[in-house]
């Protein structure tokens, strides 16, 4: 019998707490994607929370077996 391929998702989850001045909660979030898409908030391995481990499905890119 042969062995069967398994495809495994590995998922690192980063975070960091911001803050930031702002009128208002929808200006806060804007401007810190922003900073975030100009790489001025970079997430690093100091900012590691967990590692998950699983088996992976599928994704919108394959069809469901």
């Amino acid at each position: 019998m042969s062995a069967k391929l398994y495809k495994i998702e590995i998922q690192e989850i980063l975070s960091r707490l911001v803050e930031i001045e702002a009128n208002d909660k929808e200006e806060a979030i804007s401007k810190i994607k922003k900073m975030y898409h100009d790489e001025k908030i970079i997430l690093d391995s100091s900012d590691y929370i967990t590692t998950e481990i699983f088996e992976f499905k599928y994704s919108t890119n394959e069809p469901k077996k």
